[in-house]
This record gives structure tokens, C-alpha cells and sequence, in this order.
């Protein structure tokens, strides 16, 4: 009869412990957490390709992301003009199913023209390498800019057989002006360019560009202490010469300007720091009406270049 069974432990007598499972049924029906995902599953395919899409990255060329010491060009237009202003591209990468058209076409042509390896990556992967930007299907990247010993440079242009020239920058922050001063040093026959490694433009994509290829044929030095460089300068002979509104005279009436020269350029907002204008021998000034507070700074700094080359008599 239901409840007669003499198993012990069957039947209790009053208050005590019933037969049972031990929680054994309670624990089975216990959740086990989230279900892995494929990829993250040791046999499954997805986990196999994942492996294998490693593998082939591991293999590329190394790569950096928007920010470190490489640099990336996207975009089509910005990628084709890059190509044609000669920036040493270090690679191609074009994500594979690009719309073709004629900018692309153009790209891939100068790319096997300039023997530019060229990459073909997934849209994902160029995303990921481009930091999400507004690629069009395309990007650039190029190497770090390899700036000159500012030594080196100091003495080419000391023991050059014309007087010695070398611009120096001071705050120059916009990569655009660097490029134009950069071309305009090079147009004028300067030694070198000089800018400081700390509030400065460095020679980013946008500068190379605006040079139009001088970055190329010029020295440009990166120094940590511009005022130091000053000082040595002018213990080589170098006569200092910094562009200020406030100048006591023009380019034309520096003593000195036939002679090693050291033309020191500052921001259009701010000028020459404080401690550059105290290293320089003298100030001279740009004339402008009245009505013009000042000039871009590369365009002030490609006047004095010219006057420079005219009071020498190499204009």
C-alpha cells in the first residue's frame, strides 16, 4: 500500500527528514550562464576562421592606428593629391568591393606608377585601422618624418660657400604654414628649417603636402630648446634676426643681413615668445597700411625670405 513501504527512510514518524533527491534535481535545472559565442567555441568553424583571420594580420605589414608615429591619409581625394605631391607612402590599403571610379582608378594607376604595395582589406579592418574616419574605401599610411640633426644642420650652413640661411619658428601651430614656410626657405635658397618639438607643427601629411615635395630636398631639424639653438647660432657667427611688428627697421637695414642670417619667424597671433625675442640681435619689422593688423605667418616669412635674397643680390 502507497506509504507502507518498509525502506528505511521511506516513512517518518512525526517531524524529520523525507526521502528525497539530495538537491541533485534542484541543481540540474540550475542555469549554466550564457551560451559562448561561436567564435570563442574550440571547435566550431567560426572559432577556425577567427584563428586563420589572426594569422593573416599577424603576416601584414605592422600598422598603427591614427595617433602614433605613423600616419594615414584617407579619402579619395586627399589620397590621390598625396600620390601626386610625392609623399613617401610607406602603403596602399583599399577595402575590397570599393566603388570604382575615376578618382580610384587614377589612385591604382599612380600607386603601380610609384611601385606603392597595395593592400586589399576588408571594410571592417579598414575601419579598425583608420579609427573609424570616412575612409571611401581607400587610405594612405606614411612613415614618421625623419627631421635632421639640428647640429649637422648648423654646421652645412656655417661652412656654405654663400652666407649661411636658416629659418627658425617660433608657435607656428598650423602644419599648413610650416609647408608654406618650408617651400617658400626652399624657393629662396635656405640652408634649413628649424622648429621646436614642443608648441609646434611637426611635419604631419599636411605639411609635406603644402611643400609641395621642399620637405623632400630641404633640412628640416626639430630641436627641444629653440632659445639654446639661437644661442649656438650666434656663437657661430649667425646674426639673429626675428620678424616682429614692432621692429625697429625692415629686413633691408639689418646689419648683418648679407652675412650668416638666422630669420626667426613667430605665429600671427601671438609673435616671438618673450625669451626668443631676447636672443635676437634685432627686429624687423614687414610695412603693411595701417589698415592690416599682420600677415600669415608664411607669407611674412616668404617676404623676408625674398628680401633677404634681394639685399644679397641673389634675387
Amino acid at each position: 500500500m502507497a506509504g507502507n513501504s518498509q525502506r528505511r527512510g521511506a516513512t517518518t514518524k512525526g517531524k524529520g527528514r523525507t526521502a528525497g533527491s539530495g538537491g541533485r534535481i534542484r541543481r540540474s535545472l540550475e542555469g549554466k550562464g550564457p551560451t559562448p559565442k561561436a567564435e570563442d567555441r574550440v571547435y566550431h568553424k567560426a572559432h577556425q576562421a577567427k584563428k586563420a583571420a589572426e594569422r593573416q594580420q599577424a603576416r601584414r605589414p605592422r600598422t598603427t592606428r591614427p595617433g602614433s608615429t605613423n600616419e594615414w591619409i584617407i579619402g579619395r581625394n586627399p589620397v590621390l593629391e598625396a600620390l601626386e605631391a610625392g609623399l613617401p607612402v610607406r602603403h596602399a590599403y583599399l577595402a575590397e568591393g570599393a566603388e570604382r571610379d575615376n578618382r580610384l582608378r587614377d589612385i591604382l594607376t599612380r600607386c603601380a606608377e610609384l611601385s606603392i604595395p597595395l593592400m586589399q582589406v576588408t571594410r571592417v579592418e579598414l575601419d579598425r585601422l583608420t579609427g573609424g574616419l570616412v575612409h571611401q574605401g581607400v587610405a594612405l599610411q606614411i612613415p614618421p618624418f625623419e627631421y635632421d640633426d639640428p647640429q649637422d644642420l648648423l654646421g652645412a650652413a656655417a661652412t656654405s660657400q654663400t652666407a649661411g640661411l636658416i629659418v627658425a619658428l617660433d608657435q607656428i601651430t598650423d602644419p599648413r604654414n610650416l609647408g608654406a614656410i618650408i617651400r617658400s626657405a626652399a624657393a629662396f635658397g635656405a640652408d634649413g628649417v628649424v622648429i621646436p618639438s614642443r608648441r609646434s607643427a611637426s611635419m604631419t601629411a599636411a605639411a609635406w603636402k603644402t611643400s609641395a615635395g621642399a620637405a623632400a630636398r630641404l633640412p628640416v631639424a626639430q630641436v627641444g630648446n629653440l632659445n639654446r639653438f639661437l644661442e649656438q647660432a650666434s656663437k657661430a657667427g649667425f646674426t639673429i634676426a626675428g620678424l616682429a611688428g614692432e621692429g625697429e627697421t625692415d629686413i633691408a637695414g639689418i646689419p648683418g643681413v648679407d652675412g650668416p642670417l638666422v630669420l626667426v619667424v613667430g605665429s600671427e597671433g601671438e609673435g616671438l615668445a618673450r625669451l626668443v625675442r631676447e636672443h635676437c640681435d634685432h627686429l624687423a619689422r614687414i610695412p603693411i597700411a595701417s589698415e592690416v593688423e599682420s600677415l600669415n605667418a608664411s607669407v611674412a616669412a616668404a617676404i623676408a625670405l625674398y628680401e633677404v635674397n634681394r639685399c644679397r643680390g641673389t634675387a
